[in-house]
């Protein structure tokens, strides 16, 4: 990663973080555990985690009146829709994330590239040994 090896990820406590999930700001001492939020090798699973936290809300809907199969089904469908929407523009709301955060845009992308250009680099050097074979 691109931070400075004495840096100190300091996690939000749980109301930080939920007020996180749900698009706020956190106070600068946090900055380099957001760049680590999302770039670390699980940042999918983790942005997936703050969209259902985001979409928990929707739970309510079952407790509104009528047959349990339409509440059910309703909810269901919208935690569809809004995964869909959510893994969609997944980067772009982790650059946008970044940026609230004080990173350029762009440094998500290309901090998680960095981080696997050593693994990239020799599986290219593989596939050429295999398949570019010049006899």
């Amino acid at each position: 990663m691109s931070q400075h090896p004495d840096a100190r990820l300091v996690r939000p406590n749980p109301l930080l973080w939920i007020w996180y999930a749900f698009g706020g700001r956190l106070p600068a001492r946090h900055r380099e555990w957001v760049l680590h939020d999302v770039t670390c090798r699980t940042w999918v699973l983790r942005h997936t985690a703050r969209s259902l936290v985001q979409i928990s809300p929707g739970l309510l809907f079952l407790l509104l009146p009528g047959p349990l199969w339409i509440r059910v089904m309703s909810v269901l469908g919208g935690v569809i829709l809004a995964l869909w929407y959510s893994l969609s523009y997944m980067e772009h709301t982790c650059e946008y994330r970044l940026h609230k955060h004080g990173f350029p845009i762009g440094t998500g992308r290309s901090t998680r590239e960095a981080a696997h250009t050593e693994a990239r680099a020799k599986r290219a050097s593989r596939y050429d040994e295999i398949y570019r074979n010049n006899g």
